[in-house]
């Protein structure tokens, strides 16, 4: 593909959509980009682009996405692309848009959601195409004089002069070295695979300036750094995260992937259509523009959005079921034909029943639900976790608006 556009043109596409916050940094990196784009086509040698993922749950979200649609662009441009499992970084911490500390996780749990990244990314990127790593592979072998050597990079004041690191200690919160150290092992990274390009959130755009200082003390050609707007989550404010619960997991039904996305908030519409959709941003201005005219229901945008994000990830057939399941629950408050059943032997604690159902991913979550009220039982709350079901007490059980289990007795 790159032989059938001009370097303006591929410029174009490779920036579109990106933001840095400094105009300066975004002027420097086209004319780096365009730079090495033309050396690429000169030498013939793809360029090596990668972005990191640290394993901090078993799934990736919508918000993994925005980076990787980037990647699959240079991919479709004849680009060396490596999607980047960071097991060693997790089990530090990103404190990049953190106001506290991240809770450190343990090599065990690294472990456990690493193995399920590879098949989620292959969603968006090109199996064929993509180069899969894992940052263990360096990082684990630095010594403690490498960490050191690194170390003496950078300042305390140019930690510090981070926004999230100057508000806590501006607020007197605690700042762990251990923090400090991310910024260095992901910088690393840069040096270790002798990256030319780097893609990652806005909010990583030290920790991406870090690669580049590390790359040029190391004798390297520093890396371009492409940095992309964050996702909001389903609440419309905070970014998508697994740890405040406003995401929407990969790996989620299509029917859970409608029903979440049309409960963002409208203000949070053309974020999710310019970082999510195929649209091309005249078709968006289009639609959007129509809604604040009212000449479009906001909710009518909305299921336009849905429906493409489940065909991005799950298909057409299955975002034409999704919208029709949504109209049907949600629109008509009817309970839906195709709800999975769950049959008692006897009587069990509703705790039991919707973690053995797989309705929710653990015990504690399903704890979590009931307490909240989002349990019902042919539409009556369930209110206390020790609840009992009973074959023949009830048929319907409900979490939230879109997860619906027929009890059945078991003969």
């Amino acid at each position: 593909m790159s032989n059938e556009l001009t370097i303006d043109q591929q410029v174009a596409i490779l920036m579109r959509g990106t933001e840095f916050g400094d105009e300066q940094i975004k002027e420097r990196m086209q004319a780096e980009l365009r730079e090495r784009l033309i050396e690429s086509e000169r030498t013939g040698r793809p360029l090596r682009v990668y972005a990191g993922f640290d394993p901090t749950a078993t799934y990736l979200t919508l918000g993994h996405t925005v980076p990787m649609r980037k990647l699959r662009q240079f991919q479709e441009l004849g680009h060396e692309v490596t999607f980047l499992i960071g097991s060693f970084t997790g089990l530090i911490g990103d404190p990049s848009d953190k106001t506290s500390a991240r809770r450190q996780q343990t090599p065990e749990e690294v472990a456990a959601n690493a193995r399920t990244y590879t098949e989620q990314a292959f969603k968006i990127l090109d199996p064929e195409k993509t180069i899969v790593r894992d940052n263990a592979e360096w990082l684990s072998k630095l010594t403690f004089a490498d960490v050191i050597k690194l170390a003496s990079h950078f300042t305390v004041q140019q930690f510090l002069a981070r926004d999230n690191f100057s508000l806590r200690y501006e607020k007197g919160d605690p700042i762990w070295l251990h923090e400090f150290f991310y910024a260095l092992m992901q910088g690393y990274d840069a040096v270790a695979q002798e990256t030319d390009v780097q893609v990652g959130g806005t909010d990583q755009l030290f920790n991406l300036l870090a690669g580049r200082k590390l790359q040029e003390a190391m004798g390297q050609r520093p890396q371009v750094c492409l940095t992309l707007p964050i996702l909001v989550g389903t609440d419309g404010h905070l970014r998508m995260g697994k740890s405040t619960g406003n995401f929407i997991g990969l790996t989620e039904p299509p029917e859970v992937k409608y029903g979440k996305t049309m409960s963002i908030p409208d203000s949070a519409m053309r974020n999710w259509f310019e970082l999510l959709t195929r649209w091309t941003p005249e078709r968006i201005d289009a639609l959007l523009g129509a809604v604040e005219r009212g000449e479009v229901h906001p909710m009518e945008a909305k299921k336009q959005l849905a429906w493409e994000i489940v065909s991005i990830f799950d298909g057409d057939e299955a975002a034409d079921r999704a919208a029709a399941h949504f109209e049907q629950v949600h629109q008509r408050r009817e309970l839906p034909d195709d709800m999975p059943t769950y049959a008692l032997a006897g009587p069990a604690n509703v705790v039991d029943i919707l973690h053995g159902a797989g309705l929710v991913r653990s015990k504690s979550e399903a704890r979590r639900l009931v307490q909240q009220g989002a349990v019902r039982l042919d539409g009556e709350r369930v209110t206390a976790i020790e609840k009992v079901i009973a074959p023949g007490e009830g048929e319907v059980l409900q979490v939230g608006r879109r997860r619906f289990l027929r009890l059945v007795q078991d003969d």
